[in-house]
């Protein structure tokens, strides 16, 4: 008899926990898995052609900068550094963003691209997973050059040498995207991990990388805010113009 109680409180525990974990991935992935789920259905990778696009092009990158011939040509058309004139630095941000680093494994940073860009590409959809993308990586560029300004005695302001350092790579769009897509579907502890480890990075490796990730953060979260206040607004606005056009017709 003391077995089978034994059993049964431990049973009952068992499933008291295991409802209790579903409960919690559900509050926290339930709209996003559901999300994904819609955007791919009956395409499969056809739903997903920045991805693939943006995944292939780190790819490309890393191995044509492998290549003497192909490194001074990836380096005019797509390497950023703080000491170039600002007009050269912004017509390279673009491709910049998939220039990945040329002494980290490019595994990494491709998996990276093809996780979190194809998460968007489905769930924000496809203009708005450029714009965020490539906001961030522009912002990341703006701070590098005010923060070098500002000099490393100041909060937030960075090494002098971080002028020659190579600004690239898709790691800014990538946190950007991620806390999108974490406040975009409440996905709030998965938010808060993300950028917990991003300013972790900023404060034990203090460089320009781990402070650029902070002004993606940044960036993320004003954009995800002014979206939700403009749909907001628009909602309202429309809901009132549809109750004067009521009571017009009415009258």
């Amino acid at each position: 008899m003391q077995r089978d109680g034994t059993a049964t409180v431990g049973g009952g525990t068992g499933a008291t926990l295991r409802s209790t974990s579903h409960a919690a991935a559900e509050r926290e992935w339930g709209a996003l898995t559901r999300a994904l789920r819609t955007g791919l259905r009956g395409r499969g990778l056809a739903a997903m052609p920045l991805t693939i696009c943006a995944t292939l092009a780190v790819l490309a990158f890393q191995i044509w900068q492998q290549a003497p011939s192909g490194a001074a040509i990836v380096e005019q058309v797509g390497v950023v550094r703080a000491s170039l004139p600002l007009g050269v630095a912004l017509s390279r941000t673009p491709l910049s963003l998939f220039v990945p680093a040329p002494d980290l494994p490019v595994w990494g940073a491709a998996l990276q691209v093809f996780l979190v860009f194809g998460i968007a590409e489905l769930t924000l959809g496809r203009v708005r997973t450029l714009a965020i993308g490539y906001a961030a990586t522009l912002a990341a560029t703006m701070y590098t050059r005010l923060g070098i300004s500002m000099g490393p005695d100041r909060f937030f302001g960075l090494s002098y040498n971080a002028e020659f350092v190579r600004d690239t790579g898709p790691s800014v769009a990538v946190v950007a995207l991620a806390v999108c897509i974490a406040w975009r579907y409440r996905a709030l502890v998965t938010g808060a991990l993300v950028v917990a480890s991003m300013v972790t990075e900023a404060l034990i490796l203090p460089n320009m990388a781990g402070a650029e990730h902070l002004v993606a953060i940044l960036t993320a979260l004003t954009m995800a805010l002014s979206a939700e206040l403009v749909q907001r607004q628009t909602q309202r606005t429309s809901a009132a113009v549809n109750a004067l056009l009521l009571v017009r017709r009415r009258t």
